[in-house]
């Protein structure tokens, strides 16, 4: 089997869901609490042995590409007033084997796989959705990668959630109970409006090889939103050779919404060790009485 090297990374969606603050700036480069979302994603990448990264970009994004680059006066001042923590993490964002390509038109996720052909070449790779945060004791991405190897199918990762919150998502549609966490499928529908084949959701991480192309190759533009779904080509995969889900049971936040961000921020400020405590005496102190007395009061 091939060692898994390469990573693709697309973040060229339009971020209009964060309007007015991605009128002007990329969604992935809001913070987290002091942390890019899409640096966290790049930060697992890395974690989980991938040597090469692509981020498939579009317009408005050249802040992500600034992020990742060397910023030479910022680091000379922190050097010379002494600042070396800060230095450390300024420069451990500066990576040099990262590249970026840019889709042209948001014709959707599928379109932008495709454009990282090239880059892929006749390798397996891991395909990370920036909008999607995991956090476990090892890396998510490394796990999943692991699970590809011991069966050569294209896999994802996927997590039950709610009945209700199905229509959102892609959900995987398994063909038989999972075993040793690993959940076999013939299908994967995106969003489904109907009844779910099963509640269990692609939390953005894949790792697919050059049957992706080939299945991308072949779609149109779906009827319903209007682009290039990835999860279509997928679907095509599934019925043809198999997809395999491998269940996710760590922390999954869906930093593409704004409810999801806050709630990902919260846990980052309580786990930061400069804000950590003194958040959570905010919270226990200012915060959660609050809430008690409206829940007493409604």
């Amino acid at each position: 089997m091939k060692k898994i090297r390469k990573a693709v990374i697309p973040v060229a969606g339009l971020g209009t869901r964060f309007l007015p603050a991605t009128k002007s700036m990329a969604k992935e480069i809001i913070p987290v609490m002091d942390k890019p979302a899409v640096q966290f994603v790049v930060e697992e990448a890395l974690a989980a042995g991938i040597e090469e990264i692509l981020v498939i970009t579009g317009r408005h994004k050249r802040s992500v590409e600034d992020h990742f680059d060397a910023n030479i006066e910022l680091e000379e001042n922190l050097e010379a007033k002494g600042k070396d923590e800060l230095l450390a993490m300024v420069q451990d964002s500066t990576l040099e084997n990262i590249q970026f390509k840019r889709q042209h038109y948001p014709k959707g996720l599928g379109d932008a796989v495709a454009l990282a052909e090239s880059f892929v070449g006749e390798e397996p790779f891991l395909l990370m959705l920036s909008d999607n945060i995991l956090v476990s004791e090892e890396p998510a991405s490394q796990t999943l990668m692991a699970a590809y190897n011991k069966t050569g199918k294209s896999s994802v990762l996927v997590q039950e959630i709610d009945k209700e919150l199905t229509q959102l998502y892609g959900i995987l549609d398994p063909d038989q109970e999972a075993e040793d966490g690993m959940l076999p499928a013939r299908n994967v529908v995106e969003k489904p409006q109907d009844q779910a084949p099963s509640q269990y959701a692609i939390c953005g991480r894949y790792v697919l090889d050059q049957s992706i192309f080939r299945a991308l190759e072949g779609q149109e533009v779906n009827p319903l939103s209007g682009e290039i779904e990835l999860s279509d080509a997928l679907s095509q995969i599934a019925q043809d050779q198999g997809v395999n889900g491998l269940i996710f049971n760590g922390e999954w936040y869906e930093v593409g919404e704004p409810l999801g961000m806050v709630k990902a921020s919260i846990q980052y400020a309580l786990r930061h060790k400069q804000t950590g405590p003194e958040f959570k005496d905010y919270l226990k102190n200012e915060i959660i009485p609050k809430l008690k007395g409206e829940r007493e009061r409604g």
